[in-house]
């Protein structure tokens, strides 16, 4: 049965030991900084919602901020997140281990019994090759049958397009309301032996069996205060959660909220700067939503919001997109990217419902600057530092998003 959750948040400054050494030495360059944030944040390891890693990491990130000379604070909240126990299917004596979708409902420890088939099909079980990405034509396709309910249970297997090693988990967008069968995400490398035990007709067993555990999670805080309250201030956003460690993924975004501190923090602004790192990207942009309930406000009362997002650090399959509000914020944006000599491989159109955290700005009618893009490695434990970021261009994309804020904090 699942249990409602409640999230119930409470803000409280964070107490911190002195750092023994400062994170910048004065040979220290943007590129050097970037490259120790991304394998400092990636060497934590599996970075989901509520653990102790993503607990950890807040630690270190509220330390990191200190040591620019800027006061963090973090809001906690309380949830129940998803403990796995058992995930598996078993065909005729194989068993496939994977990872539970986190917003499905699940089985018991016996699990469920029946034929397989591809999605779509009147098995019991439906088997797809997809993409850990919601909009792609799997899957929709993924999201279609889940609220049909023709299945049993679903298998997902992850892309060829990914390594066939380890499990590529999609987002859980209704962590809150969870639905549908139960399903289970696989590696790649399991693909040929489900095909064949389809083409032979052989019954399976699911078991999803998972529980739900008392856990508290963090967004981590910050605000630099400008010479003229009186302006609107500025949001920069960046989320610091995810399924494993994220290096490419969500390295490049912490980095960037990083610079963007010591850049602020080191001129002169004339609006407050707000920056908020939030946990619960993976589980519908949770802790989002509760920065947003607290501050309910600031969307529109905003100058702007910069949302920091996913994948623009990728080296493999990367192709960076820029997000707008409006047309002034594209022109805000131009400068800096004519000087950096980088260029957006997409933008979406103006007026159509952007991707990532910048939604949320977007449903608020909001303004906002946003940048991500495509990673090869997507949501896939081979998402490492360093052969998965390619630093140079990332520094790049840091740098112009850096003198943005400034422009954007001092005019």
């Amino acid at each position: 049965m699942i249990t409602k959750r409640r999230f119930i948040q409470t803000s409280i400054l964070a107490a911190l030991l002195p750092i023994k050494t400062p994170l910048l030495a004065e040979e220290d360059t943007m590129q050097n900084r970037i490259a120790k944030i991304i394998s400092e944040y990636a060497s934590q390891g599996i970075h989901r919602t509520g653990t102790d890693v993503d607990n950890q990491s807040a630690d270190w990130l509220i330390e990191r901020i200190e040591a620019l000379g800027v006061t963090a604070t973090d809001t906690v909240f309380d949830f129940e997140r998803v403990r796995p126990i058992t995930n598996q299917l078993s065909i005729a004596g194989s068993v496939f281990s994977g990872v539970p979708l986190y917003d499905c409902q699940y089985t018991d420890e016996r699990g469920i019994s029946g034929s397989i088939g591809v999605l779509g099909s009147n098995a019991d079980i439906g088997v797809i090759m997809a993409l850990p990405i919601a909009s792609s034509p799997s899957g929709r396709l993924v999201l279609a049958a889940r609220k049909e309910g023709k299945h049993k249970a679903i298998v997902i297997v992850a892309d060829s397009q990914l390594p066939e090693d380890g499990v590529a988990p999609q987002n859980a967008e209704d962590f809150l309301k969870p639905f549908g069968p139960p399903v289970l995400q696989v590696a790649n490398r399991h693909w040929a032996d489900l095909q064949s035990a389809i083409k032979n007709e052989v019954q399976a067993k699911l078991v999803l069996h998972c529980e739900y555990t008392k856990a508290t999670a963090r967004n981590i805080e910050a605000k630099i205060a400008g010479s003229n309250p009186s302006l609107a201030p500025m949001v920069v956003m960046t989320p610091r959660s995810g399924w494993w460690a994220n290096a490419s993924e969500r390295g490049g975004g912490i980095a960037a909220f990083l610079e963007i501190i010591l850049a602020v923090n080191t001129s002169t602004p004339r609006r407050d700067v707000i920056f908020t790192a939030n946990s619960g990207h993976e589980l519908g942009h949770t802790g989002l939503d509760l920065f947003l309930e607290k501050n309910p406000k600031l969307i529109k009362n905003a100058h702007i919001w910069m949302h920091l997002g996913a994948n623009f650090a990728a080296k493999f399959g990367s192709q960076v997109r820029l997000q707008y509000s409006d047309d002034n914020a594209a022109a805000s944006l131009a400068p800096w990217l004519k000087e950096n000599i980088v260029t957006p491989g997409m933008v979406t159109p103006m007026g159509q419902r952007p991707l990532g955290e910048a939604r949320n700005i977007y449903d608020g009618q909001g303004r906002y600057v946003s940048i991500l893009g495509r990673n090869g490695l997507f949501h896939h434990p081979a998402d490492q530092w360093p052969h998965a970021v390619d630093l140079e261009l990332t520094s790049k994309w840091v740098k112009a998003f850096t003198q943005l804020a400034i422009s954007l904090a001092t005019r």
